[in-house]
C-alpha cells in the first residue's frame, strides 16, 4: 500500500468515536480533543498499556487478545468511529487467544499477519473491525493539528551541512526500513547510519546511542534522528510520533536534532516539543 493508496473517508462527527488506547499520550490528546467538540469518548483502555488518566472517561478495561470482548463492548458503547491510538508494547501471543467462534472467524487475518511486519498485523486488525460494520478514523482526522506542518525548520536551531548529511543518511535508511515494513526511524551519526529502529521503538533506539557513545563506538557529540511513515504505511495508524519526551532522550544521548516528514507525523505537545528543543540547542526540521 502507498501513501495514495491509503483510504480518506470522511469523519462523522455526530457519531460516537471509541478510541482502543495504548500506551503514551496520544489517546489523552485525542479523548480531549473529542471531549471539546462536545462527544465525549468511548475508551477502550488495553490492559497494561493505557494510562490510569483514561479511566475518567466511561470505559472498559480489555487485555489485548480479548477480540470477542472488544466486539461487544463497542457495539454496547453505541461507538460508529474507532480509533487506534498509542502503542503497544507486546505482540499477541497464540497461546494467549481465546477460541470462540469470533475469534476463529478473525484467525486467518491474524495468522497471515503474524509473520509480517507491525503495519501488516494492523492492517489486518483494522480489516476485521471494518467487517462488523465500525468506521476506522486516523487520531489526525479528529486532531489534525498535530500532524507535523510543512514549516521546513521548527526550532531556533538549524542544522549545519554536517547534519543535513546526517539527515539525508538516515532518512534515506528510514525509507528502506520502511518498505521492508520493519521500523519507522533511523539515526545517522559522523556521516554513516548507526541505528536501524526494529521492534524495540524509538526510545530503545536512542538509548543505544547514549550507550554507543558510553563505550566508544561512535562520536560523543552529534548526529540526527529521522522518523518518517512508512511507504506502506495505513495512516489511520501508527503515525511516527514525537514529543517532549524525544527531545529529553535525543538530548541525554547527544544527538543535535530529529528530522520528521511534515504531514504525516504526529507533534505531541507542539509549542511544549519546540520549546523543549530551543532550550536544548536542538533542531527540529521537517521534510
Amino acid at each position: 500500500m502507498s501513501k495514495s493508496d491509503v483510504p480518506v473517508q470522511n469523519v462523522d462527527a455526530a457519531a460516537r468515536t471509541a478510541i482502543i488506547a495504548g500506551n503514551g499520550l496520544l489517546p489523552q490528546v485525542v479523548a480531549e480533543a473529542l471531549e471539546k467538540k462536545g462527544n465525549p469518548p468511548f475508551v477502550v483502555c488495553l490492559k497494561g498499556e493505557a494510562d490510569d488518566s483514561l479511566r475518567r472517561f466511561d470505559n472498559e478495561t480489555i487485555s489485548v487478545v480479548e477480540f470477542t470482548r472488544l466486539i461487544k463492548v463497542l457495539k454496547q458503547s453505541g461507538a460508529k468511529n474507532v480509533i487506534l491510538a498509542g502503542g503497544v508494547r507486546q505482540r499477541p501471543h497464540l497461546s494467549d487467544i481465546r477460541l470462540d467462534w469470533t475469534t476463529i472467524r478473525a484467525l486467518p487475518r491474524i495468522f497471515r499477519a503474524l509473520g509480517k511486519g507491525d503495519d501488516a498485523l494492523l492492517r489486518a486488525f483494522i480489516g476485521l473491525l471494518e467487517s462488523y460494520g465500525f468506521h476506522m478514523v486516523g487520531a489526525h482526522q479528529i486532531v489534525p493539528d498535530i500532524l507535523a506542518p510543512a514549516a521546513s525548520v521548527l526550532t531556533t536551531q538549524v542544522p549545519d551541512k554536517k547534519e543535513q548529511r546526517n539527515i539525508d543518511l538516515a532518512r534515506e535508511a528510514a525509507v528502506m526500513l520502511g518498505k521492508l515494513d520493519v521500523g519507522q526511524g533511523a539515526i545517522a551519526v559522523g556521516g554513516r547510519v548507526v541505528a536501524l529502529e526494529g521492534v524495540e521503538g524509538t526510545d530503545n533506539m536512542i538509548e543505544r546511542i547514549r550507550q554507543m557513545r558510553q563505550e566508544g563506538r561512535i562520536p560523543r557529540q552529534g548526529g540526527v534522528l529521522v522518523k518518517c511513515a512508512k511507504p506502506i504505511q495505513d495512516e489511520r495508524a501508527d503515525l511516527p510520533t514525537i514529543g517532549i519526551d524525544t527531545v529529553s532522550n535525543i538530548a541525554a544521548a547527544g544527538l543535535s536534532g530529529i528530522a520528521i516528514e511534515a504531514g504525516r507525523t504526529v507533534m505531541l505537545s507542539y509549542h511544549d516539543t519546540v520549546q523543549a528543543a530551543n532550550e536544548q540547542n536542538l533542531f527540529i526540521v521537517t521534510f
